[in-house]
């Protein structure tokens, strides 16, 4: 038995952020509206997933983690429905239901195996919902090896500085998978996560590897991080640290859905990193989990088969 699938020794990752609801409408189209220049879908198949920070617990626990995720819904249908999922995975469900809010949900309406639109339903939590999220994050730390923040920028990771200082004080390893054109509200966390076009909206445009490197590790350290983890698509990861820069090429396989790709990065790190790995296996085997969801259509797990075989 792998040591990740291992359930005496399955680490406990505490996922934190912004809770969403996957919908996807699979459907025939064969003509054209006679209203507006728009494809009819045949509505004949539907899928719901988890999303956003629940996509990132739902990969944790199909690597073998045990998961808790920490976060806000609605007190509606679709909250009823991330619960349920949330269940049947046997993730640790501590999700706060806003009466005032309604639960982030995507539609994704699906032709012919083609993306024909997304529609986005979402509102911020209410400042009351916020702050009993954070005594009850205080109250988890605790129970979990390590923390992963989930920032999609829809408001429920406001409290984050104070989070990271939490977590920090216990000496708990925490991942951020950020967002924004800010990047202090991070300070102090272990490791961030960003993609390509989210770096260079911190620190401006590159023309060489070297530059990029000068620039990742002037914000590394400005941050206080044990790491910064680029994620490049085509062109793999970029690991920056003290003591290493580490360039690991992607895998080379068909990329067919990026969706909810960095999700299966950050958990796998996470996942990888609770159970012992050193943190440039982990990126290794983050980097791997990250070119097999791709080859999957919509929000997808990895599964430790998958990455070490049976």
């Amino acid at each position: 038995m792998n040591e990740i699938t291992n359930p005496s020794k399955a680490p406990k990752i505490l996922v934190v952020g912004d809770v969403m609801l996957d919908r996807y409408w699979f459907g025939d189209v064969s003509r054209i509206s006679p209203e507006a220049p728009v494809p009819v879908v045949r509505v004949e198949r539907r899928d719901e997933r988890l999303g956003g920070a629940a996509n990132v617990a739902r990969n944790a626990v199909a690597l073998g983690a045990k998961a808790g995720l920490l976060g806000v819904v609605g007190k509606d249908e679709a909250g009823d429905v991330v619960e349920q999922l949330l269940l049947d995975l046997k993730v640790s469900s501590y999700l706060n239901r806003d009466p005032a809010i309604s639960t982030i949900i995507k539609l994704r309406v699906i032709g012919r195996q083609q993306q024909l639109l997304r529609i986005d339903f979402e509102h911020p939590p209410t400042d009351s919902v916020l702050r009993d999220k954070l005594t009850q994050f205080n109250a988890l730390l605790p129970e979990y090896d390590v923390i992963v923040l989930s920032d999609y920028a829809k408001g429920s990771l406001v409290n984050v500085r104070e989070m990271i200082a939490a977590g920090r004080r216990l000496g708990k390893r925490i991942l951020v998978d950020p967002k924004g054109d800010d990047f202090s509200r991070y300070k102090g966390a272990s490791i961030l996560t960003p993609n390509k076009s989210e770096l260079r909206q911190i620190v401006g445009s590159w023309k060489s590897e070297e530059e990029l490197t000068a620039k990742a590790n002037q914000l590394r350290a400005s941050l206080e991080l044990e790491a910064l983890l680029v994620t490049r698509s085509e062109e793999g990861m970029s690991l920056y640290t003290d003591d290493t820069v580490l360039h690991i090429p992607t895998v080379a396989r068909e990329v067919y859905d990026v969706s909810g790709a960095g999700d299966t990065v950050i958990a796998t790190l996470a996942t990888m990193l609770g159970a012992g790995k050193s943190i440039s296996d982990a990126v290794s085997i983050a980097n791997r989990a990250g070119g097999i969801v791709v080859g999957k259509l919509g929000t997808a797990t990895v599964t430790s088969e998958e990455l070490f075989g049976s």
